[in-house]
């Protein structure tokens, strides 16, 4: 079934990782949410990149600048020709967040594991408990960041007064305002709860299979298209609470249904609820029941 998505070359199997996870060419990246998940257990071969403190910058509230990301691909044996090959825990929410701040810096063959940890553990696949791999530094050169991919506030605002599509990942409680986080964790982050106005309620949840595999591209199409009205004209933003939400979103459109002009709003519901003068709308999705 992966022939039938726009770009088949961006998913990977657990086979294919197993078969190629010595190759020179090739650096395992796992990257989770669980920042301590990395140390009970990964693919030997695999390095990690903590999104918290290898992935921002905590100074300005931003991703690591250019530079850093240079230093960072360097210090992992990560060369400009390298496969990366991404995955990790809450069904790859963090291997895809990953997967995005690579095609922010310009970075050529970055592939995710379809499945991510929860399906290489189910599969009985080798897991290592050794310390991280080191592999020798490269010299790594970035690409200035990718406007088209990346989208602010103020974007965001215009887009939204604009009537045009935004997309809200998150959970149909977060979208309503009831919570302002998933359930089972802290209610926090943003003064107000709720949406943007105008829009359309699509979990992300709904892209996978109970095993952490993605749908299939009719499935898909099926969800995005005809049952959301998404389409491939015009720009779509999508948003969730803190970025990563949304990146697994914006792989699913631009990767696996070749929509061709998708954002990922990293600021989110941290920075929209949060915001002076922008506004907000509290209720249930459409077709949710009362």
């Amino acid at each position: 079934m992966a022939k039938d998505y726009a770009h088949p070359e961006a998913l990977v199997s657990t086979e294919w990782v197993e078969e190629h996870r010595h190759d020179p060419k090739v650096r395992i990246v796992e990257s989770d949410e669980d920042l301590l998940l990395y140390d009970t257990g990964h693919i030997p071969e695999a390095v990690r990149i903590d999104w918290v403190t290898d992935l921002q910058d905590s100074v300005v509230r931003d991703y690591l600048g250019r530079e850093r990301f240079e230093k960072l691909c360097s210090e992992k044996g990560i060369a400009n020709d390298t496969t990366v090959v991404v995955y990790g825990d809450k069904t790859n929410w963090w291997a895809c967040y990953a997967f995005w701040v690579f095609k922010l810096y310009g970075h050529a063959d970055v592939r995710v594991m379809n499945g991510g940890r929860k399906l290489w553990e189910a599969q009985g696949r080798p897991l290592v408990r050794d310390a991280e791999p080191k592999y020798a530094q490269t010299a790594y050169v970035a690409k200035e960041p990718d406007p088209a991919i990346r989208a602010f506030r103020d974007e965001v605002l215009k887009h939204q007064k604009a009537g045009r599509p935004l997309v809200d990942v998150r959970s149909p409680d977060e979208y309503s305002g009831v919570k302002l986080h998933m359930a089972d964790y802290p209610q926090e982050g943003a003064l107000r709860g709720g949406h943007i106005p105008g829009a359309v309620s699509i979990p992300w949840s709904k892209a996978v299979n109970d095993d952490g595999t993605f749908k299939s591209a009719r499935d898909l199409e099926k969800l995005y298209a005809k049952e959301n009205k998404l389409t491939r004209r015009g720009r779509i933003i999508a948003y969730c609470r803190i970025g990563e939400r949304s990146s697994h979103t914006w792989f699913v459109l631009q990767y696996l249904l070749g929509y061709p002009n998708v954002k990922n709003y990293d600021g989110s519901w941290t920075e929209w609820g949060n915001l002076v003068g922008v506004p907000i709308e509290k209720g249930a999705p459409a077709g949710a029941e009362a």
